[in-house]
């Protein structure tokens, strides 16, 4: 990718909110909202009417299906568990959650002595009282501009390993500790290897420590030690659409390495943020999934699990008819998922975000034509799409796990 990374894109668009809501200090439960009055968002259709939801779609074939969500005050137009409609979407369909922000050490370490759980305490909490699984995103993720500040300038003294063995070792068994049989699944490493050139990105933290390979690797065996229980994944971006192979390749190279290492990592996290190309034909998303299916049987081959951590679709390209966009978008999407799901290693499944009133791309890359992004399973009036459809008839045709 050129220019601002689709990680750039979100985070600075969550930044903005989440600051917004934050205030100068730590967050209080009963903080209040300031500036303008939010817009009253849409009472939703029933989205179970007249289908099954979608988690209990995958359960038929021993999977999971989820969604990211995000913390917010009551009252707020955001993708949160506060938000009555966006609730009733994640708890008619969902059956696991992801935090979209609040667990990155940004939001929740805000200095090198100091951590405030006060938003995935309530998410975590909202996520129990509805029966609700709940992966951790992420315990390190592991670029220098992804790092909050303190960790990028702290003076890690004279015997910078220890110091930096203790920064990370801390943040991990801390986060573990509290949430223990609650969390099942971490992203212990997000994105780590570097698209430019394959290789793995150095941070301050890294330097400290004596290099990347030995910080991810502390990372794994600290989680390990510190939630025995959970699934334990490497999640990236790297993708199935043309231009990716470098990424692809490196990380390889970082999963082949924690196997030989004895780095206890059990799955890795596919993204999946789409993106439609200028011509889908039939031809070229054949030749995407052919270069997929080989990829991914390089991962199963050294024995991880896959994950479908975040998808959503980028509807470039497309025309912005609302019919001719969304059937596109669909069959794009089911394209991909049932290269996906033909892999008995792949169990959960989680978009980033149930609709489009709250994704992240619409900030990120809004389309040249001023035609609203619609990439995900429901609409900003909280109807469902056909992508809801084509994932309902994909988890149908998917091989059951047993």
């Amino acid at each position: 990718m050129s220019g601002i990374s689709r990680r750039e894109g979100l985070m600075i668009a969550a930044g903005m909110v989440l600051t917004a809501c934050a205030g100068s200090g730590p967050s209080s439960a009963t903080g209040t909202m300031t500036g303008p009055s939010p817009t009253p968002a849409p009472t939703p259709t029933s989205p179970t009417s007249p289908t099954a939801s979608l988690n209990s779609a995958a359960r038929a074939r021993g999977m999971r299906f989820g969604s990211t969500y995000a913390w917010s005050t009551p009252g707020a137009d955001r993708g949160s568990f506060a938000n009555p409609p966006y609730a009733a979407l994640l708890e008619a369909d969902c059956g696991i959650l992801v935090p979209e922000n609040e667990m990155k050490w940004q939001f929740l370490r805000p200095s090198a002595t100091a951590f405030d759980f006060t938003r995935p305490d309530a998410m975590i909490a909202y996520a129990e009282s509805k029966g609700l699984a709940v992966r951790g995103h992420n315990l390190l993720w592991h670029q220098p501009k992804w790092m909050p500040a303190w960790a990028e300038s702290h003076d890690y003294g004279p015997n910078p390993a220890i110091e930096g063995d203790r920064v990370l070792t801390e943040h991990i068994r801390t986060v573990c500790a509290r949430y223990g049989a609650k969390i099942g699944s971490y992203d212990v490493v997000n994105e780590a290897v570097n698209p430019a050139d394959a290789s793995l990105y150095e941070t301050a933290l890294s330097r400290a420590i004596g290099g990347a390979t030995a910080t991810l690797d502390l990372a794994f065996h600290t989680a390990r030690t510190a939630a025995p229980h959970a699934q334990l994944v490497y999640n990236d971006y790297m993708s199935w659409e043309p231009g990716n192979a470098n990424h692809r390749a490196g990380v390889l190279r970082l999963l082949e390495g924690f196997r030989t290492r004895g780095t206890p990592v059990d799955a890795l996290g596919v993204q999946s943020h789409l993106i439609t190309q200028r011509a889908d034909t039939a031809a070229s998303v054949s030749t995407q999934q052919a270069d997929w299916r080989r990829f991914l049987d390089q991962v199963v081959a050294m024995g991880y699990k896959l994950l479908i951590t975040e998808f959503d679709v980028r509807d470039n390209n497309l025309p912005a008819d609302i019919a001719a966009r969304d059937r596109a978008v669909a069959d794009y999407s089911r394209a991909y998922l049932d290269v996906m799901f033909a892999y008995p290693q792949l169990s959960d499944v989680l978009v980033w975000g149930m609709c489009d009133r709250y994704s992240w791309i619409e900030g990120f890359e809004p389309r040249s034509d001023g035609a609203k992004r619609r990439p995900c399973p429901y609409d900003s009036d909280f109807k469902p799409k056909p992508m809801r459809t084509a994932f309902a008839e994909a988890f149908a045709a998917a091989p059951a796990r047993t």
